[in-house]
């Protein structure tokens, strides 16, 4: 083999582990930025995308509950059952499973997936819906959702008191039909 050759030969390896270093660069790369951007997903994203879905999601207090994921807006999302449906804070989900693998960024979703919990507490208001509310503490109150306040809800109990529920202390509002 002339000299040439060999010199041609060790310029093509010397090209072709420069190559392998710069795949092996660009993938570390790719990577990092595959984790850097997953860091910005949000638990809502990943429930906006797995709207219409069969979900569980786990509640402390209250346990598993089942249905239909309908809605999720700023905060909170909206499972639908049989006879019921579940206003649940996403602040209170300890689990969710059935979810999609998939996420929507917060910047595609309408005004309308923008609306916070207070915007579906007061549409329990307007239907003076029959409801359980679960808090944070186990205790459960069979209550009609009367007003929505700032950071709070006004409730009649069955007897006709009134009962305040800070947000802070709400894991669900479970809407039942009469």
């Amino acid at each position: 083999m002339s000299w040439e050759h060999e010199l041609f030969a060790l310029f093509d390896d010397l090209e072709g582990q420069a190559a392998a270093a710069w795949e092996a660069d660009r993938e570390a790369e790719l990577a990092d930025r595959a984790r850097a951007e997953y860091a910005s997903v949000t638990l809502a994203s990943r429930l906006m995308a797995s709207q219409g879905r069969q979900v569980a999601l786990d509640l402390p207090h209250v346990g598993r509950v089942d249905g239909r994921l309908d809605r999720v807006g700023d905060g909170w999302c909206l499972l639908s059952g049989s006879g019921q449906d579940w206003i649940v804070p996403l602040r209170s989900v300890t689990a969710v499973h059935g979810a999609s693998g998939r996420s929507v960024p917060e910047v595609a979703w309408s005004a309308v997936d923008r609306l916070g919990l207070r915007s579906a507490l007061r549409r329990l208001a307007d239907a003076d819906a029959r409801c359980q509310v679960h808090l944070v503490d186990g205790t459960r109150h069979e209550a009609h959702v009367h007003r929505v306040g700032a950071d709070f809800l006004e409730a009649r109990g069955a007897r006709g008191e009134r009962l305040l529920v800070p947000y802070a202390a709400l894991v669900a509002v479970q809407r039942r039909e009469d």
